[in-house]
C-alpha cells in the first residue's frame, strides 16, 4: 500500500489556527502542491519547517537551486503547535558547560544561542512578516522555590562576569507578583534578549518569502526513500508521484521523523515528549489588566516546567506531558488544575482551546547538527526551545551541504548517534517524568 501523509491525524485547532483564519494566512498557505514529475536540484530539503525553511533561505541567498518537501501542509508538525517563545538558551547552563567543556565553548554556545534571536527579527524584517506580531518583551523565569531562586541568580551573576552577559536582572517575591499576577514564585530572573511571536504566522511567512522568490515547496510530498546509487554522486529522493535527484539533502523533520520510512532511522536520535497546550477564553478587563500586562513568555524553575504567556487577550498554559497521548484530555486537565494553582482567578475562565504536539529532546539535552554521510545533512533535537534556534540552525545546515565549516561548539556531531536503549524511551521517559514530579512535589 502506498504511503499516505498523516493528514489522517489533522492538526488540532488551536489558537494559532484560529489567528491564522482571520487573518488569511490559513486560506492562503504558501506551497506548490504535490510533486507530480520528477525533479532535479541542487540541494534537496525534507521538512518544511523552521529548519528546512530556513535552510532554503540561506541557500537562496547563496543562489544553489532548491526545494523543500513535506508530508502534511506548511505548519503541520512542531513549527505550528508550539508556544511561540523566543529564546536564548540551550536546557543546560552556560555554566555547567563550561565546568565541562571549557569556557571558551561556553563562550561560542552563548554566541549562537543570542544569534538565533538576532536571526528571527533578521528574517521578519526580510519577509515584512509583522502577522507573526513579534515583540522582544522578554523573558521572566519565575522561582517556585527560594533554593531555585539562588541557583538561577548565580547563574545570572555568572554569565555577567563571565560571558559580558547583562540581559538579565533579577526580581524579588513582589516584583514577580506585580508583573506575573500570581503570588505563587518566591523571585525571578528576567532576560531582556527574548520575546514572543505567533507562531503559525512566522512559518507561513518564512515560507511566502521565498516562495516569492523562486524556492518550490511541495507540500502532501511524502519522501518516501532517500537512496545513493552505486557509483553516482549524491542522491535520490523518492515520492509517490515522482522522484527527486540531487547532489546533496538536509533532513530536517525533527521529533516528525517517524512519518515516513526515508526519515525514520533519525528518530533514533530521538526521545519525543508530548508538549500540551491550553488557550482560556478573552479574559474579563480586570484580569486582562492585572496579568502578565508587559506581554513577555514566563516559564518557572520547576523540573517538569509550565510555560505561560499572553495572545489574543488570552492566558496560554503549556507544559510536557510525558504521560499523554496525541489526542488524549488528561494532560491538558493536568494543566488547568496547575494554571488554576498559579493563577486562582482563572477558576471560571472557560478554556477554549486545547492542542499538543511533540516535543524531540535528545540525550545530552542539545540541538544536532551535521553530516550523516557525503550526502546527507541533519539538523534535529531542539529540546523545547526551538522557534529561534531552529532558524538559526536550518541556515548553518544549508552551509554544511555547501561544504562549509561553521562554528557550531557542542551542536556539531558527525554521523547520527542514537540514543541507549532507544526501544525503552517511552517508558523511561515515564519513569524519569514521574521522579521529576515527586523532586517538584517535595520541593527539590
Amino acid at each position: 500500500m502506498p504511503f499516505s501523509p498523516a493528514i489522517a491525524s489533522p492538526q488540532p485547532e488551536s489558537l494559532w489556527r484560529h489567528l491564522a483564519a482571520q487573518t488569511g494566512s490559513l486560506s492562503t498557505s504558501p506551497g506548490a502542491g504535490q510533486l507530480e514529475s520528477d525533479l532535479q536540484v541542487d540541494v534537496a530539503i525534507v521538512g518544511a519547517g523552521y529548519s528546512g525553511l530556513c535552510a532554503a533561505h540561506a541557500l537562496l541567498r547563496r543562489g544553489v537551486s532548491c526545494a523543500v518537501f513535506d508530508a502534511n501542509l506548511i505548519g503541520w508538525g512542531a513549527s505550528g503547535r508550539n508556544g511561540g517563545v523566543i529564546s536564548s538558551k540551550f536546557r543546560p547552563s552556560f555554566s555547567a558547560m563550561a565546568k565541562a567543556h571549557g569556557l571558551d565553548i561556553a563562550k561560542r554556545m552563548h554566541r549562537l544561542a543570542h544569534d538565533s534571536v538576532r536571526t528571527v527579527e533578521e528574517l521578519i524584517e526580510e519577509y515584512a512578516i509583522e502577522s507573526a506580531q513579534f515583540e522582544r518583551t522578554g523573558n521572566l523565569r519565575c522561582a517556585h522555590t527560594e533554593r531555585a531562586l539562588a541557583a538561577i541568580i548565580a547563574e545570572a551573576q555568572w554569565a555577567k562576569s563571565a560571558l559580558g552577559d547583562r540581559s538579565m536582572t533579577v526580581l524579588s517575591r513582589s516584583e514577580v507578583v506585580a508583573e506575573t499576577g500570581s503570588a505563587g514564585f518566591v523571585g525571578g530572573v528576567l532576560n531582556s534578549d527574548a520575546g514572543t511571536v505567533l507562531p503559525l504566522e512566522y512559518v507561513f511567512g518564512i515560507a511566502r518569502g521565498i516562495a516569492a522568490k523562486g524556492v518550490p515547496i511541495y507540500t502532501l510530498t511524502p519522501v518516501t526513500a532517500i537512496e545513493r546509487l552505486p557509483g553516482a554522486a549524491g542522491v535520490t529522493l523518492r515520492t509517490p508521484a515522482a522522484k527527486v535527484r540531487a547532489r546533496q539533502v538536509i533532513v530536517a523533520t525533527n521529533a516528525y521523523s517517524s512519518l515516513t520510512p526515508a526519515t525514520r532511522e533519525i528518530q533514533r536520535e530521538l526521545v519525543p515528549f508530548r508538549s500540551a497546550m491550553i488557550a482560556t477564553e478573552r479574559l474579563p478587563i480586570d484580569l486582562d489588566s492585572r496579568l502578565m500586562a508587559k506581554r513577555r513568555s514566563y516559564t518557572e524553575t520547576r523540573r517538569m516546567m509550565k510555560w505561560f504567556r499572553r495572545a489574543d487577550g488570552r492566558m496560554l498554559f503549556g507544559g510536557r506531558d510525558a504521560f499523554g497521548k496525541e489526542g488524549q484530555s488528561s494532560g491538558f486537565d493536568a494543566l488547568q488544575r496547575a494554571m488554576v494553582e498559579l493563577f486562582p482567578e482563572l477558576a471560571d475562565v472557560g478554556i477554549e482551546y486545547r492542542w499538543s504536539g511533540y516535543v524531540g529532546m535528545t540525550f545530552n539535552a542539545l540541538p544536532h547538527v551535521g553530516r550523516a554521510d557525503d550526502a546527507t545533512v541533519f539538523c534535529l533535537g531542539y529540546n523545547g526551545a526551538g522557534v529561534a534556534m531552529a532558524s538559526l540552525i536550518g541556515q548553518h545546515a544549508a552551509a554544511i551541504a555547501l561544504g562549509d565549516a561553521p562554528d557550531l561548539a557542542l551542536l556539531a556531531q558527525d554521523g547520527y548517534r542514537p540514543v541507549p536503549c532507544h526501544v525503552l524511551r517511552a517508558p523511561g521517559a515515564r519513569i524519569v517524568a514521574a521522579w521529576y514530579q515527586f523532586l517538584d512535589a517535595m520541593g527539590k
